[in-house]
This record gives C-alpha cells, sequence and structure tokens, in this order.
C-alpha cells in the first residue's frame, strides 16, 4: 500500500483562464491606481476605539469595502497607515516589529521588550524587526493626548509572516 497520495483538480470548462483572471486583476489595479484618492481627508478615514486606544485609519484594506468604486478608494495599496492618540496609555501587543512611528504631538514613552524608550514630537520611533515578535506599549507623559502615525509595508509584513498577539487592552477601551 502506498503512502502518497494524489490530488487531481478538474478545471470547470466554463471558467476563465488563470492568466486572464490575473490580467483581470492587473487591470484593475493599474485603473486603481490612476483614479483613485490621491488625498485621504480625516473625516473620511475611520477612527475608532479599540483593544489598542483610539486609531484613524488613512490606510489599510480592511478600512474600505471590497466592491468599493475605485474612485473612492486609495491610489496607494502597499502601505497600511494610522494614527494613534496616546490619552494615557496604549494595549500591550506583540508582532515581528519593522514599524516606523511618527510623534505628531506630545511627549511619551514606549515600553519596547522592557526597556524604556522615551520620545517627544518630531521623534522617529522604530520598532525591530524580532523574528518571535517584539512586545511592546506606548505610554503618554503630557497633560494632552500624544498622537503618533504609523507606516507599514505590507508586503515587508506579509513576508515575515507576521502574528499579533494582544497581551493586554487600553485601560479606555470597554471591550465593545
Amino acid at each position: 500500500m502506498s503512502l502518497t497520495q494524489q490530488r487531481n483538480r478538474d478545471r470547470d470548462p466554463q471558467q476563465e483562464s488563470i492568466l486572464e483572471v490575473t490580467m483581470e486583476r492587473l487591470d484593475a489595479f493599474e485603473h486603481r491606481k490612476r483614479v483613485g484618492k490621491m488625498v485621504i481627508a480625516k473625516e473620511d478615514a475611520p477612527t475608532e476605539l479599540n483593544r489598542q486606544g483610539l486609531n484613524t485609519f488613512y490606510l489599510l484594506t480592511e478600512a474600505y469595502a471590497e466592491d468599493s468604486d475605485p474612485e473612492d478608494l486609495p491610489a496607494v495599496t502597499d502601505w497600511s497607515v494610522f494614527t494613534h492618540d496616546v490619552r494615557t496609555q496604549s494595549g500591550c501587543h506583540r508582532h515581528q516589529g519593522g514599524l516606523a512611528i511618527y510623534v505628531i504631538r506630545g511627549e511619551g514613552y514606549t515600553i519596547c521588550e522592557g526597556e524604556r524608550i522615551d520620545w517627544k514630537e518630531g521623534d522617529l520611533v522604530l520598532l525591530p524587526v524580532v523574528p518571535g515578535g517584539v512586545e511592546h506599549q506606548h505610554f503618554n507623559t503630557g497633560d494632552k493626548p500624544a498622537t503618533w502615525i504609523a507606516f507599514r509595508f505590507e508586503p515587508f509584513h506579509t513576508a515575515l509572516g507576521e502574528h499579533v498577539v494582544q497581551v493586554s487592552s487600553s485601560p479606555e477601551f470597554d471591550g465593545h
């Protein structure tokens, strides 16, 4: 008895060719780059209070419906860009890193793998790429919320096989 199994899949005779489906996807992508939004206004970017705190999502695939008109979608697809208003502290989570965070206003610090890293307005915080992930949490030390903007190049994170683990939630999040 052989332990090797073979799996054959017959193609539906009416199914479009794989090449044609790929070409249509690439054409749609090119069209989106030409006609998509080049400015994402703050009022058009979804904002939510979640386990991490208060985030506004400017570029994030999940923030846009798949069946949206290309003119309603951002012209750029490979980046995630979001802001975080750190009122007191963010949630704590772990992922592979590789995130660039630019501090727009305020001051605070990040605990990254147990080490405190202070930051203030105008600073760029770089989360290191760590194979098993880097645990981190952000804290505000000022009287007003600190705000930073994060930039993620999604193909890089996909290649890392990124996995996010939430360790604790922001105290502002009530779980809904």
